[in-house]
């Protein structure tokens, strides 16, 4: 039963990705260009860098579990900021927070999981909660849509009634999770920046960092930039192409679950590779369909292919370097901040040739990558 608290805040965890859909939302409201708009998504990964090892000092002064709540506690008010204003600087402030609440999240939420369960099913655990997750992930747009359209009681906020929604969840998770008695293990050393960025000098740490930068990047590029694609090419309203991104996270979520069975009956390397190739095949594929079952069969094979590339470019670093683990644990964390690079970018191509497909092209460089990356895993 401890782990039912835990694994809704893998539910919250989840709210980052509404970033996508309500930077599109955003966009249509203040009438901003790609590029301004690529700031939102930007700036919630840019506090990835910022506070991944902080983070991990402050779980050695207050616990895991504590510093957990914490996360839940700026989550929740990220949330409710948008109930104030729909102004560039109200969103701004509002994505700042989400960033930095999922942040101490995602460094604080993995390691309390070792507190409840054995070292042999961890890694089903981990999994099973990324799939928790990304239900969050792909409900986000539906709600939205849903607010926008009047299916569902929006109280005058049209789409924003998903931050409300969201927000009570929030402060549920923090009741349930403040209620259960959770026994901690001595914290584990922490190193600073300066020791995180020195395991930088090991290239394939190295690799396995530009391999999570890569794959957040084309996380959120797919997620923010799916419904543009049908907006620009099929004429399709926000609300009818925001659709695009829950399907991509139902196919993440989806491959969630089918690698949590295959990663531990067929090879990492062979799984990885059917992986990544799955999601260049279509996003070469973004570039040159204009049909909406061919641009739906892509974005689902993007979700797909991408579901499991962290869990594997994870894992691949800890083994590499198993002494050094939770310095490597925080390095693999800040690798997230790929989710302000790539959309900067991303806006940058887009607004270079006045069409998404730049933002495409962008994050077919990040799969050609990791193709370069299948053939460096087993020398980890």
């Amino acid at each position: 039963m401890q782990l039912v608290p835990v694994m809704l805040c893998f539910f919250v965890m989840g709210f980052v990705d509404l970033v996508g859909i309500a930077s599109n939302y955003v966009q249509k409201d203040l009438g901003l260009s790609d590029s301004q708009a690529n700031i939102f998504p930007s700036l919630v990964f840019f506090w990835f860098l910022i506070f991944s090892v902080p983070t991990g000092l402050v779980m050695n002064k207050i616990g895991r579990k504590n510093t957990v709540m914490v996360s839940l506690a700026v989550t929740m008010l990220s949330l409710l900021v948008p109930l104030f204003g729909n102004s560039f600087g109200v969103m701004l402030v509002a994505f700042s927070l989400l960033g930095i609440g999922n942040a101490i999240m995602q460094t604080s939420l993995n390691p309390l999981v070792t507190n409840l369960i054995s070292p042999d099913k961890l890694a089903s655990t981990l999994t099973f909660g990324q799939f928790i997750k990304a239900i969050a992930s792909f409900l986000a747009p539906y709600i939205a849509m849903w607010g926008a359209i009047g299916l569902i009681p929006a109280l005058g906020l049209g789409w924003k009634i998903l931050f409300p929604i969201y927000a009570v969840i929030s402060i549920f998770s923090i009741a349930i999770l403040g209620g259960t008695p959770i026994t901690e293990e001595r914290p584990d050393k922490v190193s600073g920046i300066m020791e995180c960025f020195h395991l930088l000098g090991k290239p394939f740490i190295l690799l396995c960092f530009l391999g999570i930068m890569c794959h957040v990047g084309i996380d959120v590029g797919t997620n923010t930039t799916a419904p543009k694609i049908l907006m620009h090419r099929l004429e399709m309203t926000l609300e009818e192409a925001g659709f695009a991104t829950s399907l991509y996270f139902i196919f993440r979520t989806a491959g969630c679950l089918f690698g949590s069975y295959a990663l531990r009956r067929f090879s990492v390397k062979g799984f990885f590779a059917v992986s990544v190739i799955l999601m260049l095949v279509a996003l070469v594929g973004l570039l040159f369909f204009h049909t909406l079952t061919a641009i739906y069969i892509c974005i689902a094979m993007i979700g797909f292919g991408n579901s499991n590339v962290f869990s594997v470019v994870f894992a691949q670093a800890l083994n590499h370097a198993p002494a050094e683990r939770n310095e490597v644990s925080g390095l693999m964390i800040m690798g997230l901040f790929g989710g302000t690079v790539f959309p900067l970018c991303m806006g940058w191509a887009s607004d270079a040739v006045n069409n998404p497909s730049g933002a495409v092209a962008v994050m077919a460089i990040g799969a050609l990558y990791l193709c370069f990356y299948i053939t460096r895993i087993s020398k980890a």
